[in-house]
């Protein structure tokens, strides 16, 4: 099930396109695109539960913040944010995010997506903070002030991807968030670079004091 509001006001989603696919796939006549129908999504959500299907509940952040806020209650899915207020709320760092959405839910854990359009792949997150890439996917942490020094592990860095199965595409790309990599390959996204436009479907920052 999607909630996707802003993405399904506008052509050209990969997001879409992706759910699309998913959906398609999963063959189940519950699954589904929901604008603004909260009431259909939540009865929807019940008769899947009653039939004890296993459910993934996608959404923008915003939209799902919007219904933890005024749906309030136990919701029997696995809940995917793919990041992003799109100028619809203030910003939320991720762990804040989490913490209200699991609250509202009554969930253990809330997943996350990091992706964007110029990418064929997504790295996931099951926990609060660290994101895991596929095995063809790397992230890189650069210097901030030296784009030429790569490689930097457990401190602030930006962020550089290489998605080889970006095949007819560019398999390498600098990108402007900022975030944090480790050792086994996990990483952190911690917000974007100065003078950067906040963007993508997998973004969220911090707001300044």
């Amino acid at each position: 099930m999607a909630l996707l509001p802003s993405y399904l006001e506008r052509q050209g989603s990969s997001l879409i396109a992706m759910m699309d696919h998913f959906i398609k796939l999963s063959g189940s006549p519950g699954s589904g695109f929901y604008l603004n129908n909260v009431e259909k999504l939540l009865a929807d959500l019940r008769e899947s539960a009653n039939h004890d299907r296993k459910i993934i509940l996608w959404g923008v952040s915003f939209a799902l913040l919007d219904l933890a806020e005024s749906r309030p209650g136990p919701l029997k899915a696995l809940i995917f944010e793919t990041g992003g207020m799109k100028g619809r709320r203030q910003e939320l760092t991720r762990v804040d995010l989490h913490d209200k959405l699991s609250k509202a839910f009554d969930v253990t854990s809330i997943c996350s997506e990091y992706g964007m359009t110029e990418l064929l792949s997504q790295s996931y997150s099951v926990d609060k903070t660290r994101f895991k890439c596929p095995p063809w996917m790397k992230i890189v942490g650069r210097e901030l002030t030296d784009p030429l020094h790569k490689g930097l592990l457990n401190e602030t860095a930006g962020i550089n991807v290489i998605d080889l199965a970006n095949l007819h595409s560019i398999a390498f790309i600098e990108t402007e968030d900022i975030g944090k990599v480790y050792g086994d390959g996990s990483f952190e996204v911690l917000g974007r670079s100065d003078n950067s436009d906040v963007r993508g479907c997998n973004l969220l920052v911090e707001s300044a004091p």
